[in-house]
């Protein structure tokens, strides 16, 4: 009869021991794959949430995203705005507002880059190019240029910089607020408690 040594029967125990682990492992991960509770990437699972799918908070957007303007040579995309979804609005929300701002533009004073507002209160996101589609299912309103929408366009060579985009569940029916106005003037129009909640979510830009 084959006698294995001390040495060779603990390399064998310690060998299937971790064949052990390797596929309860791979079984968790599996597991975890195809839970239907799963959050989506980007989405933290719980209170009133804005993301945009398949992207990570503070994620980087790739060019296409950028602003495109013949007169900026610092908008070098296709203007393209990201994807967006959203979860957990509170329960009286009568429509939604979405802002997208750039607090270091203009050196500092900060840049408003979209306003849109009366949004149903059944959406949940906003596909990708939502921002310059028509007709794009909102109000649009007007960004610092006086423009619908505009992306990012930061000095090339900068540090990424970082747009912050906020969505504002309202009391407001959709159809409330006229179309055309600026961030200002929608964010008044919510004072007196019609602003229920917000959710915030930041994406960054550099080339």
């Amino acid at each position: 009869m084959f006698h294995l040594d001390d040495t060779s029967m603990s390399l064998i125990v310690n060998l299937r021991r971790s064949i052990g682990l390797a596929a309860a492992a791979l079984a968790l991960a599996g597991c975890a794959a195809m839970s239907p509770g799963a959050a989506p990437v980007g989405d933290p699972g719980f209170g009133f949430a804005l993301w945009s799918p398949g992207r990570a908070d503070n994620a980087q957007l790739e060019t296409r995203y950028a602003g495109k303007n013949p007169n900026n040579a610092n908008c070098v995309g296709e203007n393209l705005s990201p994807a967006l979804a959203w979860a957990r609005a509170p329960a009286a929300t009568r429509s939604f507002v979405i802002l997208m701002d750039d607090q270091a533009g203009r050196a500092g004073l900060g840049v408003n880059h979209w306003v849109a507002y009366g949004i149903a209160p059944e959406a949940n996101g906003l596909p990708e190019a939502a921002a310059v589609a028509a007709p794009a299912g909102f109000r649009a309103g007007k960004n610092s240029l006086g423009m619908p929408y505009l992306g990012p366009c930061p000095p090339r060579g900068n540090a990424p910089q970082h747009y912050v985009y906020t969505l504002i569940a309202t009391s407001l029916e959709a159809g409330a607020l006229p179309p055309g106005l600026d961030k200002a003037a929608v964010l008044e129009a919510l004072k007196g408690g019609k602003a229920l909640g917000a959710a915030s979510l930041v994406l960054r830009f550099k080339h």
